[in-house]
């Protein structure tokens, strides 16, 4: 269903399209809040107050962008505050403080690959680091998306995926070519 029909139902009442829209979304929902809340029970709860805000501020989505677009931005807004009133790091010089050791991966990940290895390492970097990755290369937004999303300058987003991936090569250089948790790379 396109996105203005299946906004004007929902609009109207109709709550098979509320499912619908809840259905389209909800994987892109979780994984954005997922990235940043590491608590299970904070991400299930504010997954739920994402969608109760989308159908509170749907009669004000006017299609200046992709619906994925503005549901993703209501989420990670929701995600960023929800950090702050938690009294979260967002500095920069944080990054510099980002480490990893092999040794440091708890037993319960000892089967794991190299996959979960970056998974971790990005888990540990500075939330707005972590969420500008996560939306260029796991969700796959493009610069004015993802500065739409955050409201950051598409300059500062350049320059946090840069930074991120300067990280990332710096950490994971020590271990290229060795084994990791049975992932021989």
């Amino acid at each position: 269903m396109e996105d203005q029909a299946l906004v004007q139902k929902v609009l109207n009442g109709d709550r098979t399209a509320s499912s619908v829209l809840i259905d389209q979304h909800k994987r892109l929902v979780i994984h954005t809040v997922a990235r940043l809340i590491d608590n299970d029970q904070d991400r299930e709860e504010l997954c739920q107050d994402v969608f109760v805000k989308v159908f509170e501020k749907l009669n004000s989505f006017n299609f200046d962008s992709k619906l994925s677009t503005w549901i993703v931005t209501i989420a990670y807004r929701m995600a960023i505050n929800f950090l702050k009133k938690k009294k979260r790091n967002f500095y920069e010089e944080d990054l510099d403080k980002v480490s990893f050791e092999v040794g440091q991966i708890d037993s319960k990940y000892e089967d794991t690959d190299f996959a979960h290895f970056i998974h971790q390492l990005i888990l540990q970097m500075p939330d707005t680091y972590r969420s500008v990755l996560t939306l260029f290369y796991l969700d796959g937004f493009s610069y004015p998306e993802i500065v739409d999303i955050t409201g950051m300058p598409e300059g500062t987003i350049k320059n946090y995926l840069f930074r991120a991936r300067k990280k990332l090569k710096e950490l994971t250089e020590p271990y290229i070519g060795t084994e990791i948790h049975g992932f021989k790379n």
